[in-house]
């Protein structure tokens, strides 16, 4: 391979920050399941802890397994550095403590997976963090709640349960114009379909449970750092990386690490101290389903689209909402930012109700009835009666999560018998 040739997706799938293990010559990356590390000498160990030199002090900081996984996901969403965490949730929570003081305000599209809700709402009140909404589907919605508060906006490129599509460049336009930073949720996309920082995102966050992994065997959460904000510019608005830090003698993070500071910083202070550590094993699945990722997601999505297809025929289903079907009201921004297809995620609308999809998941066979996306495996789920369960009625409808709504995660069989199995349930309606 030339220096001037550039590795694909498929390729950087498999390959991306993966070496033969240097000294047993293993082709798979290892698992590094141990705790901690030797020091070559106490200059060794000194540098390593006041952030002079890279390497690996102790696996709730970091480890070689998840290393690889790190530097994978960096080069597929394209950005500077990345950090593996426990899950997906961490990951969030890890961002914001990186952003936000007490009496800090984010802004958050409403067009959210139900437990992001949750912990916005609820679990960062704790930390001083206050959320504010907005309409995915509208970008002026953003605009209008920046406030001297807002140190960050968030928003998912593929809404969680509805699958709509994200205007991620209108958005970005709002955050750089307020001097904050755009996170986007990227997990139901992945990076093979939106590749949110060539549309203005500074952060990208994974629940790699998901579509990475792909397999329903493993938790994880990923944060990438896109290396496009600059830090300095807002030096009283982000302290974290703009103050000396007193832990590591004085450095600032953005002045000492540049375009990858924000990486560090979730690392070196949110890890190490909140410690969501992401377990070397569950590293090691992650990157293997990774490997696939591109085969998978294009199964998915054409499966996806099969389906939704079916369902906008059959006449107990009275809408159906997948940005792959054309007349969707995110089939124009599909064809923007995901080319490639729409994903496995989308969900309709059953004419009987809250009791029709409640039947509906009890009659299926091939579908799995719980609460996972992104396996390989078809999943299914009835989103008011569980994840969503602990919304308000106003707060279920705003999220697409309404009382008829049913929320599939197509899978990668053949879609015959995928669609075969939601005929058979539809039937027993």
């Amino acid at each position: 391979m030339t220096a001037e040739h550039v590795p694909g997706f498929a390729t950087l799938a498999i390959h991306a920050g993966a070496e033969p293990d240097p000294t047993t010559k293993a082709r798979a990356t290892p698992i590094y399941q141990t705790t901690s590390f030797v020091f070559d000498d106490v200059d060794h160990a000194a540098s390593l802890f006041g952030l002079q030199a890279f390497g690996n002090i102790y696996t709730r900081i970091g480890n070689p397994t998840n290393a690889v996984l790190e530097g994978r996901i960096a080069a597929l969403e394209g950005g500077t550095a990345a950090l593996a965490v426990a899950s997906g949730h961490a990951a969030q929570a890890l961002v914001f403590h990186a952003l936000l003081q007490p009496g800090d305000e984010f802004i958050a599209a409403r067009q959210l997976y139900g437990g992001s809700i949750n912990q916005f709402n609820h679990a960062f009140k704790s930390f001083g963090w206050n959320v504010v909404w907005a309409d995915a589907a509208d970008p002026g919605s953003f605009e209008r709640a920046v406030t001297a508060k807002t140190k960050a906006i968030f928003i998912e490129s593929f809404a969680n349960p509805g699958g709509s599509v994200t205007d991620i460049a209108a958005i970005a336009a709002v955050a750089k114009k307020a001097g904050v930073p755009l996170i986007v949720d990227n997990t139901l996309a992945t990076p093979y379909l939106v590749r949110p920082f060539e549309h203005g995102a500074d952060i990208v966050v994974h629940s790699a449970t998901k579509f990475l992994g792909g397999h329903g065997n493993s938790i994880g959460g990923l944060i990438v750092d896109g290396g496009t904000f600059d830090w300095s510019a807002h030096k009283e608005r982000f302290p974290v990386l703009t103050a000396p830090r007193p832990e590591y003698q004085g450095i600032v993070l953005h002045e000492t690490f540049g375009n990858f500071a924000f990486a560090i910083a979730v690392r070196v202070l949110g890890l190490r101290d909140l410690g969501p550590a992401l377990s070397p094993f569950n590293a090691f699945l992650i990157i293997t389903g990774i490997e696939t990722l591109p085969l998978r997601m294009q199964r998915h999505s054409e499966n996806a689209l099969a389906v939704a297809e079916y369902l906008a025929g059959h006449d107990k289903v009275s809408w159906v909402s997948y940005a792959g079907l054309p007349g969707d009201a995110s089939h124009e921004r599909a064809q923007k930012y995901a080319p490639k297809g729409a994903g496995a995620v989308f969900t309709f609308g059953l004419k009987g109700g809250y009791d029709a999809g409640v039947a509906l998941v009890s009659k299926v066979k091939l579908f799995s009835h719980l609460a996972n996306v992104g396996d390989t495996r078809s999943l299914i789920i009835h989103p008011a009666s569980t994840t969503h369960r602990q919304l308000s009625d106003t707060q279920k409808s705003s999220a697409g999560a309404g009382p008829e709504v049913v929320r599939l995660s197509v899978g990668i069989e053949e879609k015959a018998d995928i669609i075969a199995d939601l005929e058979q349930a539809l039937a027993q309606v």
